[in-house]
């Protein structure tokens, strides 16, 4: 009886898949999905949302309450105000892609990920951290998830400032695994109103001097043969850049032949060796931080503005802006 409810679900999301088109983004099925009822249904169909406040949502509270509130309340408060006390670097980065579009070359794409907005990223430390990339003349501002730790309600500014930030050649975001606890639906909604172009196995088109340039985005998923799926879904349009949440999508990437993918969610393990960055403890990712290179294709991992856990040793939060080129 479940599967034919979910059945009959989907199939009244989509008849509402027939709402207005926006500007130049479209997903495998050639919807656009910019218009906000359309991203609800969008993220219905193609993604793993969970139930609004759910059991991931709870286990992440519960975590919360552990291992931050808790022990910080031992120590007396020391731990969080010393880890916002610590600076986040403003890193500009040169990335030699070998098949980048000649007529994007020199491109500045600010990098933002893993702001974890909440207990542990106040509201005007991130709006700061958003004015700080505009003041970089980026082309484009690319997301790749956990705008938010837990709740989504009350990021409004936040949301409001990225899609202020000046840059011609678009603001995109891709959900990551913490944008899903709360209500992803509802999140995204509100991202798309102000002015940030949210893609879920979907590709958006910039023109610059009579060429393209294909932006991908996936949505989050954190089983390699999913993501790969996500990848594949949207494989055809030959997108010069992909943005996604868990860096695990590179492999089916670069069998695709994608010259650019950029990722966070590992936040670089938050502890690691001295001067070995991608020595750390995201033991469960292959590319937990920086630059990794396979075949034709590149992959960045920004290691993430904010934190889970009030704590980080070698590896600063960041900020990046990539200037792409093509070599």
């Amino acid at each position: 009886m479940k599967k034919k409810a979910a059945a009959k679900h989907q199939s009244k999301l989509r008849d509402a898949n027939s709402a207005k088109a926006g500007h130049q983004s479209s997903d495998k099925s050639g919807a656009k999905p910019q218009d906000k009822a359309h991203i609800k249904a969008h993220l219905k169909l193609h993604s793993k949302t969970h139930p609004k406040r759910g059991g991931k949502f709870q286990r992440a509270k519960l975590r919360q309450i552990i291992f931050t509130k808790a022990i910080d309340r031992i120590l007396k408060g020391r731990l969080t105000r010393r880890h916002l006390e610590q600076p986040i670097a403003f890193r500009e980065i040169e990335i030699a892609v070998p098949n980048w579009p000649r007529a994007f070359d020199g491109l500045r794409i600010g990098h933002l990920s893993d702001l974890h907005w909440g207990e542990l990223m106040p509201l005007n430390r991130a709006i700061e951290l958003v004015e700080r990339l505009d003041s970089a003349r980026i082309d484009m501002l690319a997301c790749t998830g956990d705008v938010v730790d837990l709740e989504w309600k009350g990021c409004e500014p936040l949301l409001k400032a990225m899609g202020e930030i000046r840059a011609s050649m678009g603001r995109y975001l891709v959900l990551g695994n913490h944008d899903h606890l709360d209500d992803a639906v509802e999140f995204a909604a509100a991202a798309a109103h102000h002015k940030l172009d949210v893609l879920h196995e979907s590709v958006a088109t910039r023109r610059r001097a009579e060429h393209d340039l294909r932006v991908a985005g996936i949505d989050w998923n954190k089983s390699p043969k999913a993501l790969r799926a996500s990848v594949e879904a949207i494989a055809h349009t030959r997108p010069h850049l992909l943005l996604t949440h868990n860096p695990k999508a590179f492999a089916a990437a670069s069998d695709a032949g994608i010259p650019l993918v950029l990722a966070g969610h590992t936040h670089g393990g938050q502890v690691a060796l001295r001067n070995k960055p991608q020595k750390n403890m995201a033991l469960a990712h292959r590319h937990s931080s920086g630059l990794y290179e396979q075949g034709v294709s590149r992959l960045f991992v920004n290691v993430g503005a904010g934190a889970w856990f009030p704590y980080r040793r070698n590896v600063p939060a960041e900020i990046v802006v990539l200037v792409a080129r093509r070599g």
